[in-house]
């Protein structure tokens, strides 16, 4: 398909700024060498006319070039010939109505740019240069050479300037992901901080790698706006946007964001081995967590994710891709699909994928101008964790996960607040904060949370919460101690087998656990002291041995606490959980420790939620709220494979159940089922709206709106 003509900025009219807020359905095409040879054009563009898909992302350079590029050894596809397939996907993506973006990959060249530019190479500790891991014979790039400043830079520049595109699209742009010892790095990171580069990543003991850490995250910071600022000196309503992985902003300045990131890509894009289908909705909180006026889009790849063995030209079961994109979207996270390759050997993903797009194109009208509320927030602790291994940060998720399998089980809508922002201001939209395992809080955090529970707010918190401070140095007690009505009597003591811990008195805590005496304690437990105005609805039951089985019984009653509960003037409530109930509940799914957190927020919350769902199955709920309506989403995650991809099916719910606290001066109420499309009855008592949804199949959006008296 010949290009005659490149459309020139100069002869296209200058297009809206804000076009970010309206590219929420994404089709991504990322080509493989020989794809010019067989390029079909027709259709690819028949597939974003039937997902009524807005904004296309295209392959376009850096690695290989799929237009006829005019900079030197920026490598052309040998396929390429007189073609020009991503010129033929910009004219027919703008005949459309559709915003573009051009993908580059900067992080390896060819032989014969290695060889003209060894400066651009990343090298290990001896200065060797890095041969790629899968492709031998081609070359790792180093993000703190002048090939990412400058080469990719003039890439940038010829894309903007002969083609109508709206962004770029980085991938792969922060190296090789260990320490680039070339000798742009080591000279940069020597004149900027004095040390040499660390010998050892993730050695958080060594001041080099502490000072390695924010001096990467600046330097990336700043290559982000020296593309960004280059493309918007040719097209000023154009944006560089490079990919930033499944956590978001975490490695990125806070300040550089607010300027150069008009809206967010978040590259999860499936499950892996054990991992829930929710995992899809936590990529959009997650990200609204801290920045939340930016769209964020969720990237779903067509084929399975098996990080271990990558069939990335393979196709994953049609249920498991829709889930995933379903998912995403009820939890804010636009839909955005990627194809590997474009040759179409398998062409079971379009159905799913042409599916889920257009029930988001039939929902957006409604959900897409309501913000998603929630009484409770999840800490997430994107700035402390920064300098933990992999391993650490793996560790810190397994608590996370287990509370976030907790909520979704209990039906409990929440949303995530990052530490980043941790204020009064952020807080006031919560009744309820959960601290999973949140070691890391400054004093100033400590301070901030205390204050809004004098004030009235409610904490759950659990296991080392506040035991360090943001630098990791342990605290004598817990940084939150005189909140929580706790002080720390020892050290973190475990692993411990066959533990236990005692219902003792009475309390909104043993709800749902009549019969039982006792349940599964923890395998990590930190010893503590209540204080006097606290209640001690569980305590620890001493150790016994766990076989011979003979010897299996205890020998003392319970004794220290292991649960504590205090209710404050101000109406306040905290509970405190004295053991690793998070990452102990992700491993074992002990449905008591479930049916614990969950208890602990709803008597935090007062047993009075704004929004209830009741009914069977797994439901991902979300719900947004306007002036005068609230939408309640329900996802159904009811499979036979909830904790392991890939789902087969998914199981039809029946008898769910929404009531939704209306405000005063509420007028008549109507309802309706977005998906369903009709009216459904609706019941209101003493200050709630009540609706029955008959069946559920994968979503459902309840829509309340109301009048005034």
């Amino acid at each position: 398909m010949p290009r005659e003509t490149a459309t020139h900025g100069s002869g296209v009219t200058q297009r809206s700024a804000d076009w970010p807020r309206t590219a929420n359905r994404w089709v991504q095409l990322t080509l493989a060498e020989d794809d010019p040879a067989h390029f079909d054009l027709d259709f690819w563009v028949g597939l974003m006319r039937d997902t009524r898909a807005n904004a296309v992302c295209m392959s376009a350079g850096g690695y290989i070039a799929y237009y006829p590029t005019a900079i030197p050894f920026h490598y052309r596809s040998r396929f390429l010939g007189e073609t020009d397939p991503f010129g033929a996907i910009v004219d027919s993506a703008r005949q459309l109505e559709m915003h573009v973006m051009a993908r580059v990959d900067p992080h390896a060249i060819h032989a014969d740019a290695a060889e003209a530019h060894p400066e651009w190479l990343a090298r290990d500790q001896d200065g060797k240069p890095l041969e790629h891991w899968s492709f031998p014979g081609i070359w790792l790039t180093c993000p703190f050479s002048p090939y990412h400043r400058e080469f990719i830079t003039d890439v940038a520049r010829e894309l903007v300037r002969d083609y109508d595109i709206d962004a770029i699209f980085a991938n792969r742009w922060e190296g090789h992901g260990g320490i680039s010892y070339s000798e742009h790095a080591r000279r940069g990171f020597r004149d900027d901080t004095g040390f040499d580069l660390p010998v050892r990543a993730g050695d958080t003991s060594d001041p080099a790698w502490q000072a390695y850490v924010p001096w990467r995250r600046r330097r990336l910071s700043e290559l982000v706006a020296i593309w960004d600022d280059a493309v918007r000196e040719i097209r000023p309503h154009a944006r560089f946007i490079p990919n930033i992985g499944s956590l978001g902003v975490r490695d990125m300045d806070r300040d550089l964001i607010q300027r150069h990131y008009p809206l967010f890509f978040i590259d999860k894009q499936g499950r892996s081995g054990n991992e829930a289908p929710w995992s899809a909705g936590r990529n959009g909180k997650r990200n609204r967590g801290l920045f939340r006026d930016r769209p964020v889009g969720l990237i779903t790849s067509v084929g399975p994710e098996h990080h271990e063995h990558r069939w990335k030209d393979a196709v994953s079961p049609p249920e498991e891709t829709r889930t995933w994109i379903v998912d995403g979207f009820a939890q804010g996270a636009f839909p955005w699909f990627t194809k590997f390759n474009a040759t179409i050997s398998d062409d079971r993903w379009v159905r799913p994928v042409v599916e889920a797009f257009t029930l988001h194109a039939a929902l957006d009208p409604v959900l897409g101008p309501l913000p998603i509320t929630a009484e409770v927030a999840l800490l997430d602790p994107t700035q402390t964790d920064r300098l933990l291994t992999p391993a650490d940060r793996r560790e810190r998720f397994s608590h996370e996960d287990g509370f976030y399998q907790a909520l979704v089980e209990a039906r409990i809508p929440f949303e995530f607040v990052a530490d980043q922002v941790l204020s009064a201001e952020e807080l006031s939209r919560f009744r309820v904060l959960v601290l999973a395992n949140a070691e890391r809080l400054s004093d100033a955090q400590c301070a901030t949370v205390a204050a809004w529970v004098e004030s009235g707010g409610s904490l759950v918190m659990a296991y080392q919460s506040s035991l360090l401070d943001e630098t990791g140095q342990a605290r004598d007690t817990f940084g939150l101690a005189g909140t929580i009505g706790v002080d720390l009597a020892g050290s973190t003591r475990g692993p411990v087998k066959n533990n236990y811990v005692a219902l003792t008195g009475q309390h909104r805590l043993h709800a749902g656990l009549d019969g039982a005496k006792r349940i599964i304690g923890g395998t990590r437990l930190l010893p503590i002291v209540a204080h006097a105005d606290t209640d001690v609805p569980f305590r620890f039951i001493p150790d016994f041995p766990d076989l011979p089985m003979e010897e299996v019984y205890p020998r003392a009653g319970p004794d220290a606490p292991a649960v504590v509960a205090r209710e404050l003037p101000s109406g306040g409530r905290v509970v405190y959980i004295g053991f690793d109930i998070g990452s102990l509940f992700w491993e074992a799914l002990q449905d008591d420790h479930g049916r614990l957190i969950a208890n602990a927020v709803n008597w935090a919350l007062r047993d009075d939620p704004r929004v209830r769902v009741e009914g069977p199955g797994l439901v991902d709920i979300a719900v947004r709220e306007g002036e005068r309506e609230v939408a309640v989403t329900l996802v159904n995650l009811t499979n036979p494979m909830a904790m392991r991809g890939a789902i087969r099916e998914t199981i039809p719910l029946t008898g769910q159940r929404v009531t939704v606290r209306l405000p005063e001066g509420t007028g008549t109420v109507g309802a309706r089922l977005l998906v369903a499309d009709r009216a459904v009855d609706v019941t209101v008592q003493d200050g709630h709206a009540v609706v029955d949804i008959p069946s559920l199949d994968l979503l459902e959006v309840v829509h309340l709106t109301w009048g005034q008296e």
